[in-house]
């Protein structure tokens, strides 16, 4: 049998009547002659942000011993089983989250600093401006070598237009990622838009042709069918257990995302109604744009990802875990332990949630490890105490190895006032990518992250 370097290139896809599918990394893309997976194909570092609005009951989020074998808080608990892949940061801060003399606005504020570090113009017009956020430097770098430099995803539609807080435009509490200064990122929080977007809709753009495909529910796998009958045939059987895995995870999702599309036809909604192919209730719409996050990082279709569990300021009610008041209205307790608990619910349920992702990262495999392995993922706010409005000592976390660089099982505590821009400029430096000097008001690099 004559060897070749590659069976497979890397960027491998298959094609057929307007849909691409890309395909995840298989052991036909490995170099024959590598003597080990690690020498085959060095590991690709992805990043994540994870974002949750209003705040936390911080008594119920911070654990109470610094460094190793620290207790998983009632907030955390679901994280426990990732420990050895998981941080947990303290004593960060994003000052220019403050008022600095602008007055009210601090939903606003935290929503364009947490990943800028920059102070927002208050403005409730068109003249907005922020920061370049630490996604888009990293998408720049890392997007060279993937079809998109980042992907910004959202669980809750946005406000259209004008003033979302005390005279700041919606552009900040509606998103965390920002091209310039003044371009802003919308999220993306319609399933069937960001799933057309990966794998492709079709040869027309036409919405009644769309309409169309949409009814005849026909799969982007039946598109492709030929293409894929030629792959199997050249495949080894891991290989091919690797590729029905995947493709039941992409029939899967095709099937919860047209579930949800019938669910909304039979519903009667006003004019103005979220578009189709959003589920109604919270979880079941964020596991599965979860699992197209994790699909987008298995096909390297990206390496940047960006997650708004809701916008800023979200008066979202949770009635799935028995919360029918707002998430904003309860982080403003006035200490009622009444709205205090319901608070904590409101933050464990995302903590909850947010274990669904790292577990699915867990156990996709990624070359010599799995995408856990080769990743990172900060997950946290920009705001402390939601009812003080405070912007220091955030809740943060820091998932994943990226590819060996980052070792978890422990909490650690920074100085009071340390720059979170510093957690973001030290986490761009792990992709190996080009990070400026500076981000924000950032001081320097953050220690202690590495530690092996």
């Amino acid at each position: 049998m004559i060897l070749t370097k590659k069976h497979l290139p890397r960027r491998a896809f298959l094609r057929g009547l307007g849909t691409t599918l890309a395909l995840p990394l298989l052991d036909a893309m490995v170099p024959a002659f590598a003597a080990t997976p690690k020498t085959a194909a060095k590991p690709a570092v992805r990043m994540g942000f994870v974002y949750v609005p209003n705040g936390i009951i911080m008594d119920r989020w911070k654990p109470s011993a610094e460094g190793k074998g620290f207790e998983f808080t009632p907030c955390l608990k679901a994280l426990e089983p990732f420990r050895d892949r998981l941080n947990v940061l303290s004593g960060l801060a994003q000052v220019n989250g403050r008022a600095l003399g602008d007055g009210a606005g601090d939903h606003a504020r935290a929503g364009a600093t947490w990943l800028t570090g920059v102070h927002p113009k208050k403005t409730g017009g068109a003249n907005i401006h922020a920061g370049v956020s630490a996604d888009q430097i990293a998408a720049r770098a890392l997007g060279s070598a993937t079809q998109f430099g980042s992907l910004e995803i959202g669980l809750e539609s946005p406000q259209l237009a004008g003033d979302c807080d005390s005279g700041y435009s919606c552009a900040y509490t509606n998103t965390i990622s920002w091209r310039d200064p003044v371009t802003p990122l919308p999220m993306e929080v319609n399933p069937r838009a960001l799933f057309e977007r990966l794998f492709g809709d079709g040869d027309s753009t036409d919405p009644a042709a769309r309409l169309r495909a949409i009814k005849e529910q026909r799969s982007v796998l039946d598109y492709v069918t030929g293409d894929l009958d030629r792959l199997e045939s050249n495949l080894g059987p891991g290989d091919r257990v690797k590729l029905t895995q995947y493709l039941e995870a992409v029939r899967d999702i095709e099937r919860r995302i047209q579930r949800a599309e019938e669910q909304n036809a039979t519903m009667k909604v006003p004019t103005m109604e979220r578009p189709s192919g959003i589920p109604e209730d919270f979880e079941e719409h964020a596991r599965l744009m979860m699992d197209l996050f994790v699909i987008a990082w298995q096909t390297d279709m990206t390496r940047v990802i960006s997650f708004m569990m809701a916008r800023e300021g979200s008066n979202r009610s949770y009635r799935a875990i028995g919360i029918s008041d707002g998430h904003h209205s309860c982080t403003h307790h006035m200490n009622d332990p009444v709205k205090i608990e319901k608070t904590a619910k409101i933050n464990k349920y995302h903590v909850d949630t947010f274990a669904y992702l790292l577990d699915k990262l867990s156990k996709t495999p990624d070359g010599d490890g799995t995408l856990l392995d080769h990743s990172m993922i900060l997950y946290g706010s920009s705001i402390s105490d939601g009812n003080a409005h405070t912007h220091h000592n955030l809740p943060l976390l820091l998932a994943g190895g990226a590819a060996g660089q980052l070792k978890g099982g422990r909490h650690i505590v920074y100085p009071n006032e340390t720059p979170m821009t510093n957690l973001l400029l030290s986490m761009l430096d792990k992709t190996g990518i080009p990070a400026p000097e500076k981000l924000g008001d950032s001081t320097g690099r953050l220690d202690r992250l590495t530690d092996i």
